[in-house]
């Protein structure tokens, strides 16, 4: 999952949109006023990028896809964001330390955490378990700013977590007991921990366009991917895409990457952040129907009730937020 950034302080539109042929403009105008649609691609191609880690194992390694995806996605960006970028390099500059962090942490180790948790893991548990960063913002939010916590986030956040464990575990008590977890659920956990300290970020972000922020943090990301891919590399445990490798690369630098930013973007400022939050909880519906449906993993009991408890609980932990 490639999660939401923060509403932009104006139209996405006026930083700039891609260049499209002339028959598409209208299609994309009409895209651009249709919230809900936007809001349920964005979480799709979020759920996708689980999938397409899954798929990818053996294909391209996890190094090699996140550089190149970031590679990719600022050759694209280049063209119409290196104006509005250039713009607001006195604002960007003085803090290029806390922007690198970011992207190392929201962007490239999210995903390369993810694309390593393909090989030890199901897609269905990757999504599900993402479910945890919500939880994880409102731990650290407590812990870092001393926001307070109500009786129902309390509750929201011990569910979710108790559906994670029930995946991580399983549903095998013994294997909670044992700490034997899946190595995958383990990376897709520190993955998760690892947005969320990006996320707590963007709280202080500055006063800027949103999409001209996230081109400074894609930046980033390209910045810190390249040398790890480097160690990967020097380490022998390069793979280099083949026709399927070069497709799912197209696909998590086209959609979880760069167009999911898009619309979620303007999702938010069509519908505002409150409703536009809710559907980042289809991320792990969707991802479980993904899952079962293209890669035929299997949806056991245990699945079924942590993605309830996950569900649930981010429902409680956000409810007062969603009905102010």
């Amino acid at each position: 999952m490639h999660g939401p950034g923060k509403l932009p302080e104006r139209s996405v539109l006026a930083v700039g949109r891609p260049a499209l042929p002339q028959p598409l403009v209208g299609a994309w105008r009409w895209l651009f006023n249709r919230p809900y649609l936007l809001l349920t691609l964005t979480t799709l191609s979020w759920a996708g990028n689980a999938v397409a880690s899954r798929l990818a194992a053996g294909h391209i390694s996890p190094m090699a896809l996140t550089a190149m995806r970031w590679i990719g996605v600022v050759v694209l960006l280049a063209p119409i964001m290196v104006r509005p970028v250039m713009a607001e390099a006195p604002v960007l500059l003085p803090i290029w330390r806390r922007i690198l962090v970011m992207g190392a942490l929201g962007f490239t180790a999210f995903n390369a955490l993810m694309y390593a948790a393909a090989y030890h893991t199901t897609a269905v548990n990757m999504t599900i378990l993402q479910g945890s960063i919500p939880v994880f913002v409102l731990i650290g939010a407590l812990l870092a700013f001393g926001t307070r916590i109500g009786l129902l986030q309390i509750v929201g956040a011990a569910l979710t977590l108790i559906g994670v464990a029930a995946i991580a575990a399983r549903g095998d008590l013994e294997v909670l007991a044992s700490f034997s977890f899946y190595t995958g659920d383990v990376f897709m956990l520190i993955a998760c921990a690892s947005y969320a300290v990006y996320t707590l970020q963007l709280r202080d972000r500055p006063k800027i366009p949103g999409f001209v922020f996230f081109s400074a943090v894609a930046l980033a990301a390209l910045a810190v991917s390249v040398p790890l891919l480097g160690w990967e590399i020097a380490a022998g445990h390069v793979i280099w895409p083949d026709l399927r490798g070069w497709l799912i690369l197209l696909y998590v630098m086209l959609f979880p990457s760069l167009l999911s930013q898009i619309f979620f973007m303007r999702g938010v400022e069509l519908i505002g952040p409150g409703r536009a939050g809710l559907f980042v909880n289809l991320v792990p519906v969707f991802g479980a129907i993904l899952g079962v449906a293209i890669l035929g993993e299997p949806f056991r009991w245990y699945h079924a009730i942590g993605l309830a408890l996950v569900l649930g609980g981010i429902w409680l932990a956000e409810r007062k937020r969603s009905v102010a």
